[in-house]
């Protein structure tokens, strides 16, 4: 015979979702009781639509105590518990689900996030009647499964019950978290339990009181090692200390754990993280691979942290280092995984355009990547290529006829080098976006025109002596004594990118000779920007010469040292990374010198600078 399922809902104010919630179980259980906590909407019309079973209860700041009643009034052999953001797919079949006879099933949520991602976890939501299971506290309830641990078998359901309201949920969080704080500190006095020492952890880190979320958080941490939420607590205690930049700390805690949970791809996901963090390349690359090889898996994961977005990592990881080849090879297999997100869609842009790849290539290489085949999929695609501020915008908008915002298209024209059609969209527009200041300056300095200098001016948000200053670029006229605000600094170093992009090397020089009254740290950024795209002699020769006027600047000398062995220049490279290691005894150092004798094939010294990162760093992992 057939064990019968019943839904039990505890709603308020649910009109917005209620009905797909209902739609998507109504042909799957025998029995649906809702439990109303005081709506003011039409929840309850839309309820009484679907069953009779509606149960009207004071709200008493309880959320087990509206659960208990719901489970109260079902008569069915099972239960089924869903909130009403959430919702079954077409194809589940519950009846399935309840042949193996297990007293509860864990059941994934697949959480839909913002920009397209997801993240699931496993929850206790079809449950045995009538045998003694409850939920248990005020706030964040659960069922009283470890209670009866020895008399109940536990399943694991195939469903997923998806659920759209976690992106809200999470915007309101803070909200919520500051409401519900008393309430929780009430219940961790009440029942200092693993559960409420996580969950009061949690409430804290969506306050930002990291010190805090730690302290519970590590109260809880021994008393999980058997317990589902284990995983997502490492994971929690881990990204407060993170916040805090304890960074050692938590991959000293991540060490342990990833050996405990070898398939929780999130802890790999965010020891590769932290490895980056702290200059630990080699085993921030190698966990990040091993994200790949274990795929989007664990008790509780973020979708893509074992597939897209570990690709995606990879591929920044590689740019960043400018092996463009690596980061193609990596972005590429991004794509064919989740081709429509937009991060994915940018950071291909970005790395044929470093790579120097002609356009004609590069346009019938994304044309077969992208499949652009739907709006969604030009919107994400165009979207891209307007953030980026990149030469194909205007191509795909010609190709495909595709109508767009005035500044969009001056934009487009903009970048494609049509300045004087660009000149025109922008004069024409009656209002600018914020957005666009930047750009209007850039067209202006490339024109000499003081008209449109006028335009971006309000837009930037300019002191009077900034603006003086950036009339006299404008103008092209010498400037006696130049003395950059760090705010100037940061608008020159963004118009030199776009200048090397467009090729406009004449402007660049002048631009240039600004930003070298600069501080030594936009010096240093101006370096990377133009190794990035393959001025390397250039970069190495101003390097030279910040390193004459700063010999012990850590930054100048690792990037010296970072683009010597990229461009061969091996005994250079060697001098800088000794230099290095003088002053600077961090890990990285090490690694980096370590890198440099790998490349000549220097087998002794490898060997040599392996023994000493193995008894200096107990972190690093892949000397042993």
């Amino acid at each position: 015979m057939s064990k019968t399922i019943g839904l039990c809902m505890i709603v308020k104010n649910e009109q917005q979702f209620l009905r797909r919630c209902l739609d998507s179980v109504k042909d799957k259980v025998d029995q649906i009781v809702i439990v109303d906590t005081g709506s003011t909407d039409n929840t309850l019309s839309i309820a009484r639509e679907y069953t009779k079973d509606i149960v009207q209860m004071e709200w008493i700041n309880d959320f087990s105590a509206a659960r208990n009643e719901s489970i109260k009034h079902a008569h069915t052999d099972y239960i089924l518990v869903l909130d009403a953001d959430e919702y079954l797919e077409q194809t589940t079949n519950l009846a399935e689900e309840l042949q193996s006879g297990a007293d509860y099933y864990f059941t994934r949520i697949f959480n839909l996030m913002s920009g397209d991602r997801g993240m699931t976890h496993l929850a206790i939501r079809i449950f045995k009647n009538k045998v003694g299971l409850y939920y248990q506290n005020r706030l964040h309830e659960h069922l009283n499964t470890n209670e009866k641990e020895d008399q109940l078998k536990a399943g694991y359901a195939n469903l997923t019950i998806m659920h759209t309201g976690y992106t809200d949920e999470m915007m309101e969080s803070r909200e919520k978290a500051q409401r519900n704080l008393a309430l929780m500190l009430v219940e961790v006095k009440e029942n200092p339990s693993v559960y409420n020492f996580f969950n009061m952890g949690r409430t804290y880190m969506w306050l930002n009181e990291h010190e805090k979320a730690i302290k519970y958080l590590k109260k809880a941490y021994p008393l999980s090692k058997d317990l589902t939420i284990a995983p997502e607590l490492v994971a929690s205690l881990c990204r407060s200390l993170g916040e805090l930049k304890r960074y050692e700390e938590a991959l000293t805690v991540l060490e342990q754990a990833v050996d405990v949970y070898p398939a929780e791809v999130d802890l790999l996901h965010l020891q590769a993280l932290f490895y980056m963090e702290i200059g630990y390349y080699k085993d921030a690359f190698a966990c990040m691979n091993r994200c790949l090889e274990i795929g989007d898996q664990g008790i509780s994961f973020t979708e893509g942290n074992g597939t897209y977005i570990a690709h995606l990592r990879l591929a920044e990881w590689y740019t960043s280092r400018n092996e463009y080849i690596k980061g193609y090879g990596h972005i590429t297999e991004a794509i064919k995984l989740k081709n429509d997100f937009l991060p994915v869609i940018g950071k291909y842009f970005e790395i044929v355009e470093k790579a120097g790849l002609p356009q004609e290539e590069v346009f019938t290489s994304a044309n077969h990547l992208f499949s652009i085949t739907s709006s969604k999929q030009m919107e994400k695609v165009l979207e891209a290529l307007y953030q980026l501020r990149h030469p194909l915008l205007q191509r795909y908008l010609t190709l495909y006829k595709i109508t767009v915002q005035d500044h969009v298209m001056a934009v487009a024209s903009q970048y494609a080098k049509n300045y004087n059609q660009a000149r025109e969209l922008w004069l024409g527009l009656h209002e600018q976006e914020e957005q666009n200041g930047v750009d209007i300056l850039l067209l202006a300095i490339l024109l000499k025109d003081e008209v449109l200098f006028k335009k971006a001016s309000p837009l930037l948000n300019l002191s009077e002596k900034e603006k003086k200053f950036l009339a006299s670029v404008v103008q092209n006229g010498s400037i006696d004594k130049v003395s950059l605000t760090t705010y100037m600094e940061s608008i020159l170093e963004r118009m030199l990118v776009q200048l090397i992009r467009l090729q406009e090397f004449e402007v660049m020089e002048t631009i240039l000779d600004y930003l070298w009254h600069g501080c030594v740290e936009v010096k240093i950024k101006v370096c990377e920007h133009l190794a990035a795209y393959g001025f390397s002699e250039i970069s190495i020769d101003l390097l030279i010469e910040l390193f004459k006027q700063h010999p012990r600047n850590i930054n100048i000398i690792k990037l010296l040292g970072d683009i010597c062995l990229r461009t061969n220049y091996i005994q250079d490279a060697q001098l800088f990374y000794n230099k290095l290691l003088e002053i600077n005894e961090e890990y990285s150092s090490y690694e980096r010198i370590y890198n440099l004798y790998d490349k000549s094939n220097n087998q002794t010294e490898k060997m040599s600078i392996t023994r000493v990162i193995r008894q200096k760093f107990d972190l690093c992992l892949w000397v042993n």
